[in-house]
Parts: C-alpha cells; structure tokens; sequence
C-alpha cells in the first residue's frame, strides 16, 4: 500500500502586485464557503464592490509582508513539507497545496494520482474547524475527487486543535518568550461572521454560551467554542491564570463577526496601564499577513500609540521540531471520510 500525505494551507498571491493581488482576491473571495451569499449577490458584491476597493491597500499590505525569499507562507509550507517527508520516510510521500493560489490542489491531486498512491491523507493546516477554512479544501478535495482515478481511500483530518502534540508545540513557542515576564497574554484568532457558527450548531442560540468557560456539547465542531478550548489548554500547560489572559479575534471585515476584536483589547491593555504584552495566534501554524503585518507591526503601533510601550508578537510553529512531531501524530489519526 502506497501513501500519500497533503498538506493545504489557504494561500498566497504569486507577487505583491496589483495584477496578481487581483487574481488572487477573485480565486478566494468568490469561493462560496468564504462569502456564503446567494451567487449573484456575492458575484456583485465581490468583483464590483470589494475587490476595486481592496486591490490597492492589500498590495500595500503585501508589498510590506514580501520578503527576498517570497511569501513567508508559501516557504515554512514548502519547508514543512520536505521535513514532514524526512520524518515519514520512503513509504508515504508528502505533498503540499494551497487552497487559492499555487502550488494549486487540483495541481497537487494530479500528483497524487501519477504517483501510484492508493491512500491519501489530506491535513488542512487549521487547528480549529471553520467551513470558510477546512470545510472549503474538503468540499473541493470532494469536487475533484475525479482526479484521483487510483487513490481507494482518501482521509481528512477535520481539526487538530485538541492533539496533544500540537498543543506541546504552541507551548514551547511561548515557553521560549517567558510568557510570565508579560503584564498580559492575548490569544489572537482570526475571526468570522457570526452566521458561520450560529450555522454549524442551528438551533443553538450562541447567546449565553458556556464556551468561553468550557467546551459545551454543541461545540464540539465550533469555531468559537475550540477556540476558547485551545487557549484553555495552552493557558493551563503554562500553568497562566485566566486574568492574565483574554481571548480576542482579529481580522474583521464587519460588526457581525466573532469578538471580543484584538485592536480593542489591544488599546484597552495599553489603557489599563499594560506596559508589555505578548500576542499569541493559535489559529495560524506558519506566520503570515495577519501575523507578521497586522499584529506584528500595525497591532504594536496601535498599542504604543495608546501608551503601551512592547507588543510582542510570538512566532507560529512554522517548521519547528515539535510541530513536524505533531503533524506525526495527527497523520496516524485516520478516519475515512469519502
């Protein structure tokens, strides 16, 4: 029986410039399970309305995050799969994608295929679920499964934010800041429209919700919810009190979407007299736009500029040690999902 293993991130333009900025919005904005609107709205809603508007300041944003070696995502995604290969050995080959952009699945999938490979594993580089992440490279792993002639078991691992091994690998990032030299921790997640969550438990109103105390029955598969669990059990690993960290979420596009937001706890640590603060961003495994520009430049300068005097933005796992470890691990957890 021959393996083969798939890693997908979301994604990258090819360069920082408008022409390519441009391709890459329209590839990833108009993906249904991103904006989930009725098609004509989202087709008039995207290309006429957002991307004329975003174009320019997301080339400013990449131009800012673009480095001599290329996209940062692209590289720890491409290193962390040759070392993900040294570790697996000669009977399971390892392959890499990204959801928008190149190296493209559909290209990665006909890889696959020619390879001889009669069992995939397909790992979506988000810890916690969210259908515009995760739910998205299934359905179209799904989609294109019609490129995949030889392959007779194809698996997906759904969320990997509960594995141990990850959660050791966040861990000893943080360790390496001396979290308790901080006067505060926030632990950073991308945000979402709230209708994604209320959609992935309907009929469970998220008013009230325990989740931000513990995990409750309906959260197993909430975006939300998990991620309030991850930074429980990275906070009690670390042995950090609950009051010396707040959950936030960052990269909003609109009122609607999951909070507290993190430029707000950012000011009102700052504020409240917080002279350091170290962020931390579980929902990311490789250091990115939001990562590198957003909390790590524009975040620390909001922070000064309220009278905070360090922001610290702790590195991902990228392509440590402990994180190719986990990734072990959560590749051995197979369950059959087509």
């Amino acid at each position: 029986m021959k393996k083969a293993v798939l890693l997908v991130n979301l994604g990258t333009p090819e360069s920082p410039s408008p022409k390519h900025i441009r391709k890459y919005l329209t590839e990833f904005l108009n993906d249904p399970f991103v904006i989930d609107l009725p098609w004509l709205i989202r087709k008039i809603l995207v290309n006429l309305i957002i991307i004329p508007f975003r174009v320019k300041k997301s080339t400013g944003l990449y131009q800012r995050l673009w480095t001599a070696e290329g996209s940062p995502i692209l590289r720890h995604l491409e290193q962390l799969g040759s070392k993900l290969q040294k570790a697996v050995g000669d009977e399971t080959t390892v392959y890499v994608a990204m959801r928008y952009g190149k190296p493209s699945l559909k290209a990665a999938l006909n890889e696959i295929n020619k390879s001889g490979a009669d069992e995939l594993h397909v790992v979506p580089l988000f810890p916690q679920y969210a259908s515009s992440t995760t739910g998205s490279i299934i359905h179209a792993v799904q989609k294109n499964k019609s490129r995949l002639q030889n392959v007779n078991n194809i698996h997906f691992t759904e969320q990997f934010y509960h594995n141990p091994g990850f959660i050791n690998a966040f861990c000893e990032r943080i360790s390496f800041y001396q979290p308790a030299s901080f006067d505060h921790i926030i632990f950073s997640f991308h945000s979402l429209p709230v209708r994604h969550i209320e959609n992935i438990h309907p009929g469970t109103s998220c008013d009230g919700c325990s989740c931000e105390d513990s995990l409750p029955p309906c959260g197993t598969m909430c975006y939300k919810a998990t991620s309030y669990a991850t930074a429980r059990m990275i906070s009690e690993r670390l042995l950090i009190r609950s009051e010396d960290y707040t959950v936030a979420f960052q990269s909003r596009f609109a009122k609607n979407w999951i909070g507290p937001f993190t430029e707000d706890i950012v000011i009102q640590s700052a504020l409240s007299g917080k002279s350091r603060v170290l962020v931390v961003a579980p929902s990311f495994v490789a250091d990115c736009l939001e990562t590198i520009v957003e909390i790590g430049q524009d975040y620390q300068n909001l922070f000064k500029a309220h009278g905070g005097k360090e922001l610290v933005m702790a590195e991902s796992l990228n392509v440590s040690e402990s994180w190719v470890e986990a990734l072990m691990e959560i590749i051995s957890l197979k369950t059959p999902q087509i």
